[in-house]
């Protein structure tokens, strides 16, 4: 890719059309990476939710409040985590609490591999210091325009 370093024709260059593709471009390496696991993101959201949740769980409510504003897929949780209960992935109880099984943790951890190579190639070449003023200079773009943004 040819980069421009002319920083005044940049500053002139459209943020939505490069936020657009910079998404793009990030989550379909993202889920291509996940699909080698037969994932989609919701389902692996969702078993992230419950990693940390061990023997108690996590009830059903809150995964589904903590993630409806990722990406926009509102009470769409639902089905994916009656989807993860009948592959055997998550067990919920009588009190809706969700527990990820054996087989959902080990699948979970073998995603959580090629993620964290999928992030590993997005940022290449970026060090932190670059990466964190990038995100709060988005973070202030939306706020700008009233917009909310939020992420764990």
């Amino acid at each position: 890719m040819d980069y421009s370093h002319d920083d005044a024709g940049l500053a002139r260059q459209p943020i939505g059309y490069w936020s657009w593709a910079a998404h793009d471009a990030a989550v379909t390496h993202i889920r291509a990476g996940l699909a080698e696991h037969g994932l989609t993101q919701p389902p692996w959201w969702v078993l992230n939710q419950l990693v940390d949740a061990g023997e108690q769980g996590r009830p059903r409510a809150e995964v589904v409040s903590t993630l409806r504003g990722y990406l926009n897929v509102g009470d769409s949780l639902e089905p994916e985590i009656d989807t993860l209960i009948v592959e055997g992935l998550v067990t919920q109880d009588a009190a809706t609490r969700l527990r990820l099984t054996p087989e959902g943790d080990a699948l979970r951890a073998k995603a959580a591999e090629r993620v964290g190579r999928a992030l590993a190639d997005i940022h290449a070449g970026i060090t932190d210091e670059e990466y964190v003023a990038a995100l709060k200079v988005l973070q202030r773009m939306i706020h700008n325009v009233g917009g909310t943004a939020w992420h764990h």
